[in-house]
């Protein structure tokens, strides 16, 4: 297990330095300068040099990129060049809104995809299967933006049980900030239940079929025991990774349900970041959300191993 979680750090740490390089090189090729566009197209050269200057964007490119990646490595991640403040505070105050959002969707695709799922398996070839897995196809194939706007036109316009966007913040209580993004969170969480709950389905069919349940039957134990003692745990071993990779989707494609919402998250910053040509902001918000989503999945990888004896037995 020590050697299973060594070679998985070595490779979170490549993975972040060769993100930490596209992340640059592909935000600095993005034509247009900055300075200028903050100025305008009026503004004198030696004005936009002067600037420019300020900004730091008069030296090379590798003196920048050193100067970006040693300045987050000690929780520095710049001045913004539109709001004149430091980085860092800004995401502090739009995380808070993202990452709720992203664990409140979660729990919302678990609750919903893991009992459809398991229904569904139960029943194969039934009435409840055949209705449950039309559910889901459905789920899988509209966009979670459209699913946004329904449920504005609905729950906010019509019935007018929540409002249709925007956060009063988690000083006005919990409750009242859960109650502004629940909406958000269904948007969400829908499809990712639905693709969560098709991949339950099929890894529960899948360990129905093994030996040790046919095993676990002619020992007196009925269906719905054996699926609940021994498939039900099995077949969470590729339903874990799934998870990982639905919460780092959560976490950094949130960026239309944000517009939608009006919500001051992440995704919203990184929309007006580009909007403003705030360089810095973009590199270092993408590169924050790169980094959780690879420790998201680093967890997973060790979550999976705890789960999976094989894997800790080829270590």
């Amino acid at each position: 297990m020590i050697r299973y979680t060594i070679g998985r750090l070595t490779s979170l740490i490549l993975s972040l330095v060769v993100a930490s390089v596209v992340i640059f090189a592909v935000v600095e090729v993005i034509p247009g300068d900055p300075a200028a566009y903050m100025l305008g197209v009026n503004a004198r050269p030696d004005t936009v040099a002067a600037l420019r200057a300020e900004l730091g964007l008069d030296v090379s490119l590798p003196q920048r990129y050193l100067a970006w990646t040693t300045g987050m490595l000690q929780g520095d991640f710049g001045q913004s060049y539109t709001y004149r403040s430091p980085v860092s505070q800004m995401i502090a105050d739009r995380v808070w809104v993202s990452v709720p959002l992203a664990l409140f969707a979660l729990s919302m695709t678990v609750l919903i995809a893991f009992p459809a799922g398991i229904y569904a398996a139960s029943r194969r070839g039934k009435a409840g299967d055949i209705t449950v897995m039309g559910a889901t196809q459905l789920g899988v194939a509209v966009p979670n933006f459209w699913f946004g706007m329904i449920l504005v036109l609905i729950f906010a316009i019509n019935l007018r049980w929540f409002s249709a966007g925007g956060f009063p913040g988690w000083d006005q209580g919990l409750f009242t900030g859960l109650k502004a993004l629940f909406l958000p969170a269904i948007a969400l969480a829908l499809p990712q239940a639905a693709i969560l709950a098709r991949v339950m389905r099929s890894s529960l069919l899948d360990m129905l079929g093994e030996d040790f349940i046919r095993t676990a039957r002619a020992k007196g134990l009925s269906r719905r025991q054996a699926l609940w003692r021994h498939a039900v745990r099995n077949a969470l071993i590729p339903v874990l990774t799934i998870i990982g990779l639905q919460f780092s989707f959560l976490l950094a494609g949130g960026i239309v349900i944000e517009q939608i919402f009006f919500l001051p998250g992440l995704g919203r910053l990184i929309f007006q970041a580009i909007s403003a040509r705030d360089l810095i902001v973009v590199e270092s918000v993408v590169m924050l959300l790169v980094f959780l989503v690879i420790m998201v999945n680093f967890t997973v990888d060790l979550a999976y191993a705890a789960v999976d004896p094989r894997l800790r037995a080829r270590t």
